[in-house]
């Protein structure tokens, strides 16, 4: 089980503690994702030392290799990936959405065909919520239906009544030593959002997430979802935000009361090389960095921006070196994990609308003039529909 405390509010911002067996996380928080138990380049000391407080891992992936029996066999997830933190795993539905061609759904479950090697995979709500009790982790969700964007209502009403009673079954099967949590889906219907909400609130889960979000809808579609969905949600509950996004995604959210947030952005982007500083987005391959001997972002603390100058790291990525992706990562992670802090910080001395006015907004354009999206920007697109951090 999870402990909640909200201790500070700013209008619907909150800043809280959400106690689990394996530390504190301070919300609103950021999660690094690490898709088989390591966010990629990076080792779980790394993690710490930017200040990362919790990881999140992916069952769909887990489960295919190296598998769940092999991972509870070894002491569990936080034993086998070495990282001592909370660990949240999402439930694969993710992967209902974005493996549309590879599985079937079925009012008991879904079957998935392995993207490795074509095998059959086959999740149940009770299914997911045993798996993730027998890798022990301190946040479990419950399996969950997420429409595509652009789905007609009575879709988006079918995967969301579908998505309660996976919910009501994973809920009566939940024998982990963590958190369970509800998700809300609904897509982009104000009604559906509100009345899943209010169903999943009186199965009293440990904590509610948004799901359903940045699954390819436009901007204000993206902010509307959220601002129905999170004051519908219990007060004395976490709120999580799944899969989104950037910093002025986070901002917003926070805004309107969420706490916990997850995604790939700062992580793979800092492997293409597309780095976040506080005056903008940088592509650091871009030859205008050739010359330049000042740091990335002279107010990060980060190890990349204290020892290495944008010449150095437009010199490796230009060449493909190991390093250059690894050092994008690091960066991003800190910014975003930073960025965080200061969330928290303004919250806490009533200043969250002083800092809302120095982010860039909607969101901050790279200084080779394209645009910046969700977490779905950079190149890699197989990662992308695969859910791969």
């Amino acid at each position: 089980m999870s402990a909640f405390v909200v201790a500070v509010r700013d209008g619907r911002a909150r800043t809280g503690r959400l106690a689990t067996a394996h530390g504190t996380i301070h919300t609103p928080a950021f999660m690094p994702v690490g898709t088989l138990g390591a966010v990629k380049g990076l080792g779980p000391w790394q993690l710490e030392q930017l200040g990362a407080e919790v990881m999140l891992c992916n069952l769909y992936h887990l489960a295919l290799r190296p598998g769940v029996a092999t991972i509870a066999g070894l002491g569990g997830l936080h034993a086998f990936t070495g990282w001592s933190g909370p660990l949240l795993t999402d439930s694969g539905g993710f992967q209902v959405w974005s493996l549309a061609h590879l599985r079937a759904v079925d009012e008991d479950g879904v079957t998935f065909r392995s993207h490795l090697d074509g095998a059959p995979l086959r999740f149940t709500p009770e299914g997911v919520a045993g798996m993730q009790a027998a890798l022990g982790v301190d946040i479990a969700m419950v399996l969950d239906e997420c429409p595509p964007a652009g789905a007609p209502r009575a879709r988006l009403d079918e995967a969301a009544l579908r998505t309660r009673r996976w919910a009501e079954r994973a809920r009566a099967a939940w024998r982990g030593p963590g958190a369970l949590f509800g998700i809300v889906q609904g897509g982009v219907e104000r009604e559906l959002r509100e009345r899943e909400a209010a169903a999943l609130a009186a199965l009293d889960f440990d904590g509610y997430a948004i799901g359903g979000v940045s699954v390819g809808e436009p901007l204000a579609d993206r902010r509307a979802q959220v601002e129905w969905t999170a004051p519908a949600l219990p007060e004395a509950r976490p709120r999580y935000l799944m899969g989104v996004g950037t910093p002025a995604d986070l901002l917003h959210a926070v805004g309107h009361g969420v706490d916990l947030f997850d995604c790939v952005l700062p992580a793979r982007n800092g492997r293409h090389g597309l780095l976040y500083t506080r005056t903008g987005l940088v592509r650091i391959r871009n030859a205008r960095h050739a010359a330049e001997g000042g740091p990335l972002d002279p107010e990060c603390a980060c190890p990349v921006c204290r020892r290495l100058s944008r010449a150095f790291l437009h010199h490796l990525f230009r060449a493909g070196e190991v390093t250059a992706p690894v050092l994008g990562a690091l960066h991003n992670l800190r910014f975003f994990l930073d960025f965080m802090g200061d969330l928290r910080e303004a919250i806490s001395s009533g200043r969250l609308a002083e800092l809302a006015a120095t982010v860039a907004s909607p969101d901050p354009v790279p200084d080779d003039g394209a645009t910046a999206g969700t977490c779905e920007l950079a190149g890699d697109n197989r990662s992308t529909t695969l859910g791969e951090g």
